[in-house]
């Protein structure tokens, strides 16, 4: 699945900074570069896209002035200067809120809740939802970007400045830590079992006393963790 986006914004090196991320991912397509919101209003009366990326502070129609307009509101990321303006976009159901200049760390983050919440709108009907996608994330690994099913995650393993990432077929490393990898990664199904290890419930084999088996693996649970592993069991 892809991304078809726009970017609404009157600065040049914005578009630039915004395309030069998006090319550095799969499955995004920009669709148009609007440099104000009247241009983006002509484009979005004949076109859809999943997502924009949208400047506030722009010459005849301010940024949340435009969104007003939209019937039907794709997603949106903000990308503007301008912190004050944070609370008011997120009552208008924005996705993100970048503010300039940002990383592409950061970006990633932004893309990453604008796919998996686009992803879930694409198949809202209940013939589609047998043949609905796994969610994906986009991963940074050895100087490039994998995207991986979320479904496909068995346990996380945190070993120094990195963390181990088991997936059903493969295990990558990624610079970072428990904590921040559960930012990165959108689910529920996380839970800490050891302050090293994070598991999916959803792939627990069994649980024998201190241990967790997940498909191949053995876990341990540490001491602290074990009302973690009590509330799962008194789910049943």
């Amino acid at each position: 699945m892809s991304l078809k986006y726009i970017i609404v914004d009157d600065e040049s090196v914005a578009h630039d900074i915004i395309s030069k991320y998006c090319s550095l991912l799969p499955n995004m397509q920009l669709m148009q570069n609007c440099y104000d919101a009247i241009e983006a209003i002509e484009y979005l009366n004949d076109h859809t896209v999943d997502l924009i990326f949208l400047d506030l502070n722009m010459p005849k129609i301010k940024g949340f002035e435009f969104l007003k307009t939209l019937p039907n509101q794709p997603k949106v990321i903000v990308t503007t200067a301008y912190k004050e303006y944070a609370l008011e976009g997120y009552e208008l159901n924005i996705v993100d809120y970048l503010l300039k200049p940002f990383s592409f760390d950061r970006f990633l983050k932004a893309i990453n809740k604008a796919f998996i919440n686009t992803s879930k709108i694409l198949s809202t009907t209940p013939q589609e939802k047998h043949n609905e996608k796994p969610e994906k994330v986009f991963l940074r690994t050895n100087n490039k970007h994998i995207q991986i099913d979320i479904d496909d995650i068995l346990f996380v393993e945190a070993s120094g400045n990195y963390v181990k990432i088991v997936l059903k077929e493969d295990i990558l490393s990624i610079r970072g830590n428990l904590l921040a990898l559960n930012e990165l990664i959108p689910t529920d199904n996380f839970i800490q079992v050891h302050r090293s290890f994070m598991v999916v419930q959803n792939h627990i084999r069994s649980i024998e006393g201190n241990q967790i088996l997940i498909d191949k693996y053995t876990i341990p649970i540490g001491k602290s963790f074990k009302s973690q592993i009590d509330t799962i069991l008194k789910q049943d």
